[in-house]
């Protein structure tokens, strides 16, 4: 196994296209491992931290600086070199200007003059960049989708009262889902036009319910992502309720619903009395926490598709009933096959929001969960690459990808954990979501499709469900069908793997 490394100065890419280069080297045979990204200081001492550099006898990488591109792989030699030979073929493009043609725009001020009718930037530089470029958004009149992540608090609150102001909207940062007059930005999939609109502070939730709202036969108006931390009483909920306000003044809008993991206790007060005043139906979603006097949710995203059809005069989908009894039978049969000792169920998920959605269905039957990112009254694992008991783990959690590709672009994290948890005598059932989506991996499920049949051969039941929809390039359909051919369970939602597994280890009696 080796480790190289190979520097590019003065070259800048977009974080999102970064995290692609990654993820296509290490599907490459022989390679285990890549990263490709700025180097600044963090990111050099990340990547030291994993054995790049040769402890500063690589003098390229030592002299890198924030303004290079550095491009970290490891695997077989051969591999290792065979990429290194033709690194700048993956850093291209894949267009060529046509001859004559104006260069691309090198700001936000270029930006706007060679396209004045746009009315949004999308920003996925590097965060201590990302609130520079989002102020000269703003002021160039556009709202903003803020992809970066690594955004100061003061520096997140000060650019949505500018925008506030304004009359804009900024969405972020780390915002990693929109929809926004039918066209999908960043982790978004393919789902049709139709009445109801999403405001959501989570990426994988609005994901989810709109592609359940899709394969009901409805649409979505609008999705307007506002970032995981608007919802805190640090930030307030600025833009989840500039979202609810241009929903509600949208035609094309009947219904809106609101996504969130709990808010808090300020930031609920101010977005009850927000939401009391709307003029059209409103269905919020906080995972089982906020919900008192001030505000009536359901806990499930299964649960917010439903309401939000039937207050959209539509039918709720056969497909998303699942009844208990029937979960209970299935838990009961997986059961059976287990050996003496398997007592736990451990997730471990690509999406952050179906993490945080497990849990509260745990929660709600009295069962304790450990996790990188608890709700509350769950315990926290304080080491986060070791389960203990229940264990439901965010991979995409900032311990997983900083420096890195989402676990929604590249598997290879996700894979070691799943043959590390194989070796467990204990783990009776493993809890998978795979999601769908314009940047996601190619074919996620076969991303993993090895460590499920190991799995599966050592008597582990694996419980899984998938994100998207058949008009997303991955195929809904084909990815359950590999699943089931794997020996997984496949169920309809997120929700109903978990419902699942909260019988499963109910039956099983572990943890306390």
């Amino acid at each position: 196994m080796v480790r190289k490394t190979a520097v590019r100065k003065n070259r800048y890419l977009d974080s999102v296209f970064l995290m692609l280069v990654a993820q296509r080297i290490a599907s490459q045979p022989g390679i285990h491992d890549a990263s490709a990204m700025l180097a600044t200081e963090a990111n050099r001492k990340l990547l030291a931290g994993m054995g790049y550099g040769d402890d500063g006898k690589d003098k390229d990488f030592a002299a890198a600086g924030p303004n290079d591109l550095v491009l970290a792989v490891e695997g077989d030699a051969a591999a290792v070199d065979a990429v290194m030979a033709n690194a700048d073929s993956y850093f291209a493009r894949g267009y060529a200007a046509e001859a004559g043609s104006a260069p691309e725009p090198r700001s936000i001020a270029e930006a706007v003059t060679a396209r004045p009718e746009s009315s949004v930037a999308v920003i996925s530089v590097p965060g201590e960049y990302a609130a520079r470029e989002a102020r000269a958004a703003l002021r160039a009149g556009l709202h903003v989708f803020l992809f970066s992540s690594n955004v100061s608090v003061d520096d997140e609150l000060a650019l949505k009262r500018d925008a506030r102001d304004r009359g804009l909207i900024v969405m972020g940062p780390d915002c990693g889902t929109g929809y926004l007059g039918g066209a999908g930005i960043g982790f978004a999939n393919v789902v049709r036009r139709g009445p109801i609109g999403i405001v959501g502070a989570s990426g994988t939730g609005m994901q989810e319910f709109a592609s359940l709202v899709h394969r009901a036969g409805s649409g979505i108006s609008n999705g307007i992502g506002t970032g995981s931390r608007d919802p805190s009483d640090a930030i307030g909920a600025i833009s989840t309720i500039a979202g609810v306000d241009a929903l509600e003044s949208d035609a094309a809008t009947k219904v809106i619903a609101v996504i969130s993991k709990p808010p808090g206790e300020s930031a609920i007060a101010v977005l009850a009395e927000r939401l009391r005043r709307c003029k059209k139906p409103v269905v919020t979603c906080f995972f089982g926490e906020g919900h008192d006097d001030r505000i009536k949710g359901v806990s499930t995203l299964d649960e917010a598709v439903g309401a939000a059809l039937v207050a959209a005069g539509e039918k709720k989908p056969q497909f998303l009933e699942s009844e208990e009894g029937a979960l209970q039978r299935s838990a009961s049969s997986e059961k059976a096959k287990l050996q003496p000792g398997r007592r736990y169920v451990r997730g471990f998920f690509a999406g952050g929001t179906l993490c945080y959605q497990a849990q509260s269905i745990f929660r709600r039957a009295g069962l304790s969960v450990y996790s990188n990112s608890p709700l509350h009254g769950m315990k926290e694992l304080t080491d986060p690459y070791q389960s203990r008991e229940h264990t439901f783990v965010d991979m995409g959690a900032e311990t997983f990808v900083h420096g890195r590709p989402h676990p929604m672009i590249d598997a290879t994290l996700r894979r070691r954990r799943l043959e590390q948890e194989a070796r467990d005598p204990s783990v009776a059932v493993i809890l998978l979501d795979f999601v769908l989506g314009s940047i996601a991996s190619a074919d996620p499920v076969s991303d993993l499709l090895g460590a499920i049949q190991s799995i599966r051969t050592m008597g582990i039941c694996v419980a899984a469900s998938v994100c998207g929809t058949n008009e997303d390039r991955q195929s809904l359909e084909m990815q359950e069908r590999s699943l089931r051919r794997a020996g997984a369970m496949v169920f309809a939602s997120s929700a109903q793997a978990a419902s699942f597994c909260r019988e499963a280890a109910l039956l099983l009696g572990g943890g306390e």
